[in-house]
């Protein structure tokens, strides 16, 4: 019975599934080709049907059982009737078996504030570079964020496609590692699950930063920092991905312009394995409602 679980286990359980049915959308919307494409402030700041659909999807799945909760999303969309079929009533039950954190326990639904980013990286995502895309849903509490959940759509596409390339070849099969698409998880005070934590090489110092979003100002704190490597890629959690997997040391982008759906569910995922995020001054960030 829900009534046994903590109203946040029990909100990051249902964030997975409808993560994972946000995951679904955004490949669905490329199969069928047509990304109904809108530009909102400029040509960097795009907005597609899946950004659209998979903010429709989060948000009307998370009020429906969670009305108290305040949900904030990235698109700025006219209220409209969803789409039955967008709705995600499930949750991961594998998260209910958890242990709640105990300076947690007691949180309120209308305590809690959720940041929702339904596709980072969507400049990307029109460019087919789909690896950079993410769907974000952060989950704060008292201006902290405490709990975050990232689906990667397109994790292991590039091993799909090597798959279907041997299938149309008749050859043997990548295996079980081959499954599209994966959601990592997180929760402060508990850890950070659905991937493998990894060091960069040793002696290393690979700086991750911003693809479609440079300037000078950007560039020179990326070269005062004398990097070995700068890995140019989109998408916030994406950048924060390569951190935890040891792909790059430091993700540095010294600009206005990341939002707080940007960076509150790849936070929690940093942090929960010893990482740290901040504004360029190193000051935490807020994600109070207001």
């Amino acid at each position: 019975m829900a009534s046994r679980h903590t109203v946040l286990m029990r909100l990051v359980a249902s964030a997975y599934s409808i993560a994972q049915k946000a995951g679904m959308i955004v490949r669905r919307v490329i199969a069928e080709g047509d990304l109904g494409i809108v530009e909102k402030t400029c040509a960097t700041d795009l907005q597609t049907k899946a950004d659209r659909l998979v903010q429709m999807s989060i948000c009307s799945s998370l009020a429906r059982k969670f009305p108290k909760l305040t949900i904030i999303g990235e698109e700025d969309l006219p209220p409209e009737e969803v789409d039955q079929e967008l709705i995600e009533d499930g949750q991961w039950e594998e998260i209910l078996k958890q242990p709640c954190p105990s300076q947690y326990s007691d949180i309120k639904e209308e305590d809690l504030v959720v940041w929702v980013d339904p596709l980072d990286g969507t400049k990307e995502y029109t460019e087919g570079l789909l690896d950079n895309v993410t769907v974000l849903i952060g989950i704060a509490y008292e201006g902290k964020a405490i709990a975050g959940i990232i689906n990667q759509p397109y994790y292991n596409y590039q091993n799909n496609e090597k798959e279907e390339l041997r299938e149309h070849r008749n050859e043997a099969k990548a295996g079980p590692d081959a499954v599209l698409g994966r959601t990592i998880w997180g929760i402060l005070g508990l850890g950070a699950f659905g991937f493998q934590l990894k060091e960069v090489p040793a002696g290393k110092h690979i700086i991750t930063t911003t693809r479609s979003h440079n300037s000078k100002l950007v560039t020179d704190c990326v070269t005062a920092m004398n990097p070995d490597d700068v890995l140019r890629v989109g998408g916030a959690g994406n950048k924060i991905i390569q951190l935890i997997e040891g792909k790059a040391s430091a993700y540095v982008f010294a600009s206005p312009g990341c939002k707080k759906w940007d960076t509150c569910a790849p936070e929690v995922i940093l942090h929960a394995v010893g990482g740290k995020l901040t504004d360029v001054h190193g000051n935490a960030l807020q994600y109070n409602k207001e």
